[in-house]
């Protein structure tokens, strides 16, 4: 009897997880050694290999035929340590800036050239659909986003800018190089970013970037709603005030230290 393609998935993703499993006990194995760990068959080894290698999950060891787990999975394994602690460190700040505003605050962390909403608490005065939880944004757009491209070292700027599309969501979306340079340099001037309906039409956002123990720009938290709450005064220096306060708890609780 013949095992569907759609059985031997789960087999193989199950095979592959113990040559990981395997590499992560033991470093530097060849294909026979693990072969015999595994009891599996040397050409099966050899396949789970390549394709792991092809993928970054794993790298040639030092010694000839050996391997070793990949930089791609201490990268994943970092973001998911990062996405843990940024949003414990997080959570009752968020919850405090919840409750004095009612308007929703987001967490969002760097994937490449976009912000990822780890947490979100949603507001009480409308409900936006953008940037929801597990959602993401070009780095350059919204108020949290921004605030991570801009505290990330400039030549990221210029690397961002060559690599990135910038289409505009909303008539107030920044589209050109030095539309995005200026925004990006007010934000390090203020401490913070403002985004004015660059992203939706109506709403606004302030967000503050949050800074790990070595200094390092690890995440950002923003408020968001309307654009007459949130950047409008008297209430918009609360929702500075709040969110910049909130973003310097956040990082002493990651262990940043400010010089």
């Amino acid at each position: 009897m013949q095992t569907a393609p759609g059985d031997q998935a789960p087999n193989v993703i199950a095979k592959a997880g113990r040559v990981l499993a395997e590499l992560g006990e033991r470093s530097d194995l060849t294909v026979r050694e693990l072969s015999l760990s595994l009891g599996e068959p040397r050409p099966t080894v050899h396949r789970i290999l390549k394709n792991l290698a092809a993928l970054g999950y794993v790298e040639a060891g030092p010694k000839r035929g050996t391997y070793r787990l990949g930089l791609e999975l201490f990268r994943l394994g970092s973001l998911v340590a990062l996405r843990v602690d940024v949003r414990e460190a997080a959570a009752a700040v968020m919850q405090d800036v919840h409750r004095a505003l009612e308007e929703t605050v987001y967490l969002v962390i760097r994937r490449d050239r976009e912000a990822v909403c780890i947490d979100r608490i949603e507001g009480l005065h409308i409900r936006s659909m953008f940037l929801t939880l597990g959602g993401s944004l070009p780095l350059h757009l919204g108020a949290g986003p921004r605030a991570l491209l801009a505290h990330l070292p400039r030549a990221y700027w210029d690397e961002y800018l060559t690599a990135a599309e910038l289409a505009p969501l909303t008539p107030a979306s920044p589209t050109t190089r030095p539309q995005v340079l200026e925004l990006l340099e007010e934000t390090v001037r203020r401490g913070y970013a403002v985004s004015d309906q660059d992203v939706v039409v109506g709403i606004a956002s302030v967000g503050a970037p949050i800074f790990d123990g070595t200094g390092q720009v690890t995440a950002a938290i923003s408020i968001g709603g309307l654009a007459a709450l949130v950047v409008g005064n008297p209430r918009g220096n609360l929702v500075i005030d709040l969110v910049t306060d909130g973003a310097r708890r956040i990082s002493e609780a990651m262990g940043y230290r400010p010089s």
